[in-house]
């Protein structure tokens, strides 16, 4: 008998948060569902923090059902309130919608939107923008209870600085946005990030007040640091799943740099490795866990940018930090991350000059392990949080740095 996904996602530790957990798993259990997580088109990419529920919607499928990938074109008009303690900025229509293309693209890598139980792609704008705000109010607002949605942390936290009638809608919304889905779809669970609990429960509970349909709820684990903060977050900001924003070569270092603590985790929540072999990974708490570490930022680095990528990461990774780099020049300075690539090009004599070595950055010849050097003025630390990493000047000049403060 195949394992109910419920037990799946209880063991490695996805799920914080449920109601009707029993129903909920019988469910799972006796038929194929339709789920969905919504995402918030604020920027051009996804992040780490959406990789928890990405992760879910893949464990989901693979045990036979079908995920909705939400993308929110229509609520991203107006900005979730969660977590904030001001008003978003309001993007334009332009905007959004490019940012919807970039996320469906994204998506493409890691489910599968076609076969058996193909994952389905959604966008809230298709409903929400032709919306007749009379009908909608008549429709959703009857059901919802103003002393309710206050007494939520997400509008609690707000109600000193002010909260803006405009984001009060935000709720209801996402509310409207499950029950379309339940309508359009048979969708039965909305999941997502443990922050959007109220406004998932809103959603549910309006399927079952309106329809008298079961509806249920389920939120996951934030992915975090020992010490309570939000990982992916570097230097130069998020840790982004766009090779663009963050090169696979960075991403690979992040994961192979986590805390000791944190691998067994990381490696039930974002790798598909089975439990019993992560623990024979993770049992040791001394240097061996290294080895560990380096197969977690495989794994990881492999389903976000791909096989290649992550094998090409790992070579880096050992250039720079002494795995197989018997043959790889290697030269040591004094100095600080501030320092002009141009002139670490001059330092290192892979140009003659500055001028030749602005020349080469330029032409685009010039990477920092691997992000290309784009700006003649950048400095290292535009470009790595590492004071260890790999220049590359074209195909065959190969040098491992490390900067010394």
């Amino acid at each position: 008998m195949a394992k109910n996904v419920f037990d799946t996602l209880l063991e490695r530790g996805f799920i914080k948060q449920t109601v009707y957990e029993e129903d909920l798993k019988r469910l799972l259990g006796a038929e194929s569902i339709r789920c969905y997580v919504g995402f918030d088109p604020t920027a051009d990419s996804l992040h780490i923090g959406h990789y928890i529920p990405i992760m879910a919607m893949a464990h989901m499928q693979r045990a036979g059902h079908t995920p909705i990938a939400l993308i929110g074109g229509g609520t991203g008009m107006v900005g979730d309130p969660s977590g904030r303690s001001d008003m978003r900025m309001m993007m334009t229509a332009e905007t959004v919608q490019h940012n919807c293309r970039r996320f469906q693209a994204q998506m493409a890598r890691f489910m599968r939107f076609e076969g058996e139980n193909a994952a389905l792609m959604a966008n809230n704008a298709d409903w929400l923008l032709r919306l007749n705000y009379i009908d909608f109010l008549r429709e959703v607002g009857t059901h919802l209870s103003v002393n309710k949605m206050l007494t939520y942390d997400c509008f609690k936290s707000r109600m000193e600085k002010g909260l803006s009638f405009f984001e009060f809608n935000y709720m209801p919304m996402q509310a409207y946005d499950f029950l379309v889905l339940y309508r359009k779809y048979g969708c039965r669970l909305q999941m997502g990030g443990n922050d959007q609990w109220s406004n998932i429960l809103a959603g549910a509970d309006l399927i079952r007040r309106k329809e008298g349909a079961d509806a249920y709820a389920m939120t996951f684990t934030l992915l975090e640091t020992s010490d309570g903060k939000k990982m992916g977050k570097t230097q130069k900001g998020a840790l982004w799943l766009d090779g663009e924003k963050t090169a696979p070569y960075e991403f690979f270092q992040y994961f192979r740099n986590v805390e000791d603590v944190k691998v067994a985790e990381c490696f039930k929540l974002l790798t598909f490795v089975e439990l019993d072999e992560i623990a024979e990974l993770t049992r040791f708490r001394d240097e061996r866990i290294n080895a560990a570490k380096v197969r977690l930022a495989f794994e990881v680095t492999k389903l976000v940018h791909g096989a290649a990528a992550a094998e090409d990461a790992k070579r880096q990774a050992e250039g720079a930090f002494g795995g197989d780099a018997s043959d790889m020049p290697s030269l040591a300075l004094t100095g600080d991350m501030r320092m002009p690539v141009a002139d670490l090009l001059v330092a290192a004599k892979a140009a003659p000059s500055k001028s030749e070595a602005r020349r080469l950055i330029e032409g685009g010849g010039v990477r920092i392990n691997d992000e290309k050097v784009s700006a003649v003025g950048a400095a290292v630390g535009d470009l790595t949080d590492s004071p260890v990493f790999i220049l590359h000047k074209g195909k065959k000049v190969h040098i491992r740095v490390t900067i010394k403060a």
